[in-house]
């Protein structure tokens, strides 16, 4: 499969991968590992009937979940048949109980819960999955190249939507802290410790409002329904990023030195 080509990191990579990207995307989709994930999906999701049927064809949950960010939950099949078994319209359901709603959304999108619209047989539907998951799939692989280009790229598709969304700040603010890559880009941007994400949620939520008005001039997320706030998001991430990477790096070095000195 053709992989993703970051030649280096920092601003200058992700500009690169910017302006390459249309190009680079297509041969991505047009490999054959993906042409036949994507054509197996398409061809027979429309035959399944239940959450048993869709979990136990290996081929079909890949497409799913690799469509949602949730690729790693490839063998947790018994929890993921739960997730779309108990939907989303009842509060208490699985899903709906985890902050990341990476769940929320894989249950609801396919419908397989109670008084839900089972959306298999849709192929605008189909086709919208196949779409998120050759998105997410070429996010993945850039990551494999450079981590810091995946979360890029994770907010640059994500963080517009959300913003959109009409829900409170503070809701989406709590989407952002349940969605480790959106968590871990803004950490980053704003700079806040690694050890942050212990403390009371509440109080995380409060830092998070304080902390994007002193650097976006805002506290709403509505904010990031601007494509270029979205790219300021993006560059103070990955400026800041870099700059921890040098300062971990030297750390080591010196501490290397100090040893061999002595």
């Amino acid at each position: 499969m053709f992989q993703p080509v970051v030649p280096f990191g920092g601003l200058g990579g992700w500009r690169f991968l910017q302006e390459t990207y249309d190009s680079q995307f297509k041969v991505f989709t047009e490999s054959a590992q993906l042409q036949r994930d994507t054509d197996y999906f398409r061809e027979n999701i429309g035959d399944i009937e239940t959450p048993e049927q869709f979990v136990a064809d290996r081929r079909l949950l890949t497409v799913a979940l690799g469509a949602f960010g949730l690729e790693s939950d490839i063998n947790n099949r018994y929890f993921i048949r739960k997730i779309l078994e108990e939907g989303t319209t009842n509060e208490d359901a699985l899903a709906n109980r985890f902050t990341d709603k990476r769940y929320a959304e894989l249950s609801d999108a396919f419908g397989f819960g109670p008084d839900e619209y089972l959306k298999v047989g849709d192929r605008t539907f189909v086709e919208a999955i196949i779409d998120r998951f050759e998105s997410i799939s070429f996010e993945v692989a850039t990551g494999q190249q450079n981590e810091s280009m995946r979360f890029a790229l994770y907010a640059e598709r994500a963080l517009g939507p959300l913003a959109a969304e009409d829900n409170s700040n503070n809701a989406k603010w709590y989407t952002i802290m349940g969605e480790p890559p959106l968590r871990k880009l803004f950490e980053t941007a704003l700079n806040l410790p690694s050890a942050f994400g212990q403390i009371d949620i509440d109080q995380q939520l409060t830092v998070f409002k304080k902390r994007a008005k002193q650097v976006f001039g805002s506290e709403d997320v509505n904010q990031f329904s601007d494509p270029q706030k979205v790219q300021d998001l993006i560059t103070k991430y990955i400026v800041r990023e870099q700059i921890n990477s040098f300062s971990m790096n030297y750390s080591s070095n010196a501490i290397a030195l100090t040893l061999l000195r002595g």
